[in-house]
């Protein structure tokens, strides 16, 4: 069995002496892991860093082995998101939702994204509204995906502020008002993917949206918590942006 594919590394471990397991984010192969050997010699450890992203052959008897990679570089991304906060903890945020994923399975829009993530991570507004497009992507991947393109009362697709935490659906400002207290927060920006987040109290109000059906679907049905790094991303936003929002507590993100 042999295929070659490019990928972004999202973790090492060790492995005997001097060989590490890769775990990468392929395009076409999805999460997939493989032994590198000499990976933990002076000249390997500088390219098998979290963010990079890397041409990989991958080769193994049957397809079931954990099978033997062979990584060239593409991009050295790892020195610059290690002295960003944001940038680090989005990928660590990313990584976690992406083990959620069964390995092997193929998600090419989850790659995508990821890499556009990377690219951008200078930004602390646009890693936010990324991260969240990704954290709706997760959902919908995962079997539980929203539907935010037309109010679940009305079928009207104007004004859509609310989401039901019952149905997942959006509901229009004018049928929601009644019910406001109930449902959940939507910022314009999730429902047209042409609208940029223009505030950080958007991105939280999102991630408090996202969070609420992770919870319910995934994290608490397995018997889960929600990732550290989720708390450290949204933490390194607010920093990033003081004068958006003065405490994540206030604005009711955390749960």
């Amino acid at each position: 069995m042999e295929w070659r594919d490019e990928g972004i590394i999202l973790g090492t471990r060790r492995h005997g002496e001097t060989s590490a397991i890769l775990e990468l984010m392929t395009r076409a192969h999805g999460r997939h892991m493989g032994l590198v050997r000499g990976g933990r010699s002076r000249r390997m450890q500088p390219l098998l860093q979290a963010g990079n992203r890397v041409d990989v052959i991958w080769r193994a008897r049957i397809d079931e082995h954990l099978g033997m990679m062979q990584v060239e570089p593409v991009t050295f991304a790892a020195a610059r998101l290690i002295d960003q906060p944001v940038a680090l903890y989005g990928l660590q945020l990313a990584a976690s939702h992406l083990r959620l994923l069964p390995e092997r399975d193929p998600h090419e829009n989850l790659f995508e994204t990821l890499a556009i993530i990377l690219e951008h991570c200078e930004d602390a507004l646009i890693a936010g509204e990324l991260l969240l497009r990704f954290e709706v992507m997760m959902l919908e991947e995962l079997g539980f995906g929203l539907d935010l393109k037309r109010c679940a009362s009305t079928g009207s697709e104007h004004d859509l502020a609310y989401v039901s935490p019952k149905s997942g659906r959006a509901v229009s400002r004018d049928a929601g008002a009644p019910w406001a207290d109930k449902l959940l927060s939507m910022p314009p920006f999730m429902v047209n993917s042409s609208v940029r987040a223009t505030s950080l109290s958007e991105i939280i109000a999102a991630f408090r949206l996202t969070s609420f059906f992770f919870s319910r679907h995934v994290w608490e049905p397995r018997a889960q918590k929600p990732p550290e790094a989720r708390d450290g991303f949204l933490n390194a936003v607010t920093r990033s942006l003081p004068k958006s929002v003065t405490s994540l507590s206030e604005s009711g993100s955390r749960r």
